[in-house]
């Protein structure tokens, strides 16, 4: 393998070789397509039914709303901004663990005039592609429960796809590093995603939480895209300069994860 790798990186790489490798990660998802659907309109609508409508009337009935709005609407950009977010972690880190780790197949596609920065990009388009599709159905459920106006899709989808596209390109370069998957599925879901998805003001203001841990939410692309949603659907207060740091952020990320992303796997493919 190695000698075909080293003959690899004297072949001029192909120009189109980020578009092949997110052509056979398209192609695997429509194998998925039934599970894709079924759990990217099905989860929003049992989620919606219990937490939204359930805890909502609860909360509506009690408090008035929050902020100045009824609970569904306050819950809404956040929900979106979450299913963005977890699409993207899954589009980007299983395919990973998957080519380096359980098929190799990186390697294999490495051997060829495909470089290792354009297999990460290939990886990353067809993430986009993903979460694009969450985003879009999640919204088409919040817009039929009367949890979004028309006016809002392209606003909190566009806020949506730029963040859960910066936390894959992020995800995509820890895992480049990852020879040991035993544990690390856990690690992320236990001590990464439910902390930042229970700590970013998902289901009240940051503000109500302790400064001890506020910082979860500050460092967390999931609270700078529900605040950038909330400010797009129903107008929340939110700074000029606060919108400005939160897309900052979120762009920093992408662009951020997305190099080391490049530069990691083709270190370790061409090892």
């Amino acid at each position: 393998m190695t000698a075909d790798v080293s003959d690899a990186a004297l072949t001029p790489p192909s120009r189109r070789g980020a578009l092949y490798v997110a052509e056979y990660r398209l192609r695997n998802m429509w194998k998925w397509r039934g599970s894709i659907v079924a759990f990217g309109i099905g989860n929003p609508v049992l989620y919606l039914a219990s937490v939204g409508i359930g805890v909502g009337a609860l909360v509506d009935a009690n408090g008035g709303g929050v902020d100045g709005v009824p609970y569904l609407v306050f819950l809404a950009p956040a929900l979106i901004a979450a299913a963005a977010i977890q699409g993207g972690t899954d589009e980007a880190m299983f395919p990973s663990l998957h080519g380096f780790i359980w098929s190799k197949l990186f390697f294999s596609i490495r051997a060829t005039s495909v470089t290792g920065g354009q297999i990460a990009d290939g990886v990353l388009l067809a993430t986009v592609v993903r979460v694009v599709f969450t985003s879009a159905a999640y919204w088409c459920v919040l817009w039929a429960f009367g949890a979004v106006g028309i006016g809002s899709a392209l606003p909190l989808i566009a806020v949506s796809v730029l963040a859960g596209s910066a936390w894959g390109a992020l995800i995509l370069a820890i895992v480049a590093g990852v020879h040991d998957d035993s544990g690390f599925l856990s690690l992320v879901g236990r001590l990464v995603f439910m902390p930042m998805f229970l700590f970013s003001g998902t289901f009240y203001p940051l503000s109500s939480l302790p400064l001890a841990v506020q910082w979860i939410g500050w460092i967390s692309p999931l609270w700078h895209a529900t605040e950038l949603g909330r400010w797009l659907s129903y107008g929340a207060d939110l700074p000029p300069w606060q919108a400005a740091v939160s897309i900052a952020y979120l762009l920093a990320m992408l662009v951020g994860g997305t190099l080391v992303a490049r530069v990691r796997f083709e270190r370790r493919l061409v090892a």
